[in-house]
């Protein structure tokens, strides 16, 4: 197991470069369906503090391609590299307007995760991978089922790089429950006050009674936090701000309220160990949205400076589900 080393200089989360990866991945075909609304039936574009920019569904027959759980923006928002949870790399162009709604994707493939022999993850029952995060030359992928953080080179040029060795965890993240993990991952941004730093927040909690656990994964050990759980959501993923602070994408299912997403925002001088966030909500929404099971968030600048949000469904590669890509500016 490799010890805890984020390299010194840290990428921003919201500035990664465009990069040739993924170069012997397997091309898909790949049709698209726009989203011109986000609440259905209704043209409002506004919600607070965000302005909805537009969407697409992603159609595919390639089930590997499908359970997209983590991804970044790169290249301004013009293409992303994903993680599903089946173990794959997926990667694509996004054609986007100026503004950075996204017209289409294009140049879509898909490659399994290499462990560090080489084998792909589902060989060792180690694919169940939720989430992705960039950090100077490593790009760190969460494994819910073993409760570890993958590291891997970066760029993936080829795709078929190994993993280069998992993170020393301490044994109440390598304890928590199985397919409750760790579901979420970022990499704090340079200059912040965790600069050099990952944070990982639990999917859920034991009951109803308790907050989510919030880890601060550093080289010196691992502190913890709390985020205050309500209303029967759970934790999907997590990104940063570039000025340190911090954004959690939420979902909930269940008979009485069906599907929900929720997107909440702590503010960087609250995300301390030992504290019990409650964060600003900047967005719900239910079945009257276009939303499906929410699970990725990446965060990039455009060429205007304007800050947009990108959320991905993961539609468990069921043909009752949907694989949605929606984009946001954060008006702040």
């Amino acid at each position: 197991m490799a010890a805890f080393a984020l390299a010194a200089s840290v990428l921003s989360p919201v500035a990664a470069p465009a990069q040739d990866i993924l170069t012997d991945a397997v091309p898909v075909t790949l049709r698209t369906k726009p989203i011109e609304t986000f609440r259905i039936g209704l043209d409002d574009a506004t919600f607070g503090k965000l302005t909805f920019l537009g969407g697409v569904e992603l159609l595919s027959s390639e089930r590997d391609t499908g359970g997209l759980s983590g991804m970044i923006s790169l290249d301004g928002g013009n293409a992303f590299l994903a993680v599903t949870d089946n173990g794959h790399w997926v990667t694509g162009r996004i054609d986007q307007t100026a503004a950075g709604k996204p017209l289409g994707i294009s140049d879509f493939r898909f490659t399994p995760l290499l462990g560090a022999d080489g084998k792909t993850l589902t060989k060792r029952w180690g694919h169940d991978t939720e989430a992705l995060t960039l950090s100077g030359s490593g790009l760190y992928v969460t494994a819910e089922t073993r409760n570890a953080i993958y590291r891997y080179p970066w760029p993936l040029v080829t795709g078929k790089e190994h993993m280069a060795g998992e993170l020393a965890l301490p044994d109440d993240i390598r304890s928590l429950p199985r397919n409750r993990g760790l579901e979420a991952l970022a990499a704090a941004p340079p200059g912040s006050a965790l600069s050099g730093r990952l944070v990982g927040v639990a999917e859920t909690a034991p009951s109803g009674l308790h907050d989510l656990s919030g880890f601060i994964i550093g080289p010196e050990g691992t502190e913890r936090f709390q985020i205050r759980r309500s209303d029967d959501f759970d934790a999907t993923d997590a990104a940063f701000l570039e000025n340190g602070d911090m954004l959690l994408l939420e979902r909930r299912f269940n008979l009485r309220d069906l599907i929900g997403m929720r997107l909440r925002r702590f503010r960087a001088g609250e995300i301390v160990p030992g504290a019990l966030l409650e964060g600003e909500e900047l967005l719900r929404a239910d079945y009257g949205d276009q939303i499906d099971n929410m699970e990725a968030l990446a965060v990039h600048r455009n060429a205007a400076g304007e800050t947009i949000l990108t959320i991905l469904s993961d539609d468990n590669r069921s043909m009752l589900q949907r694989t949605l890509l929606l984009r946001f500016r954060l008006d702040d």
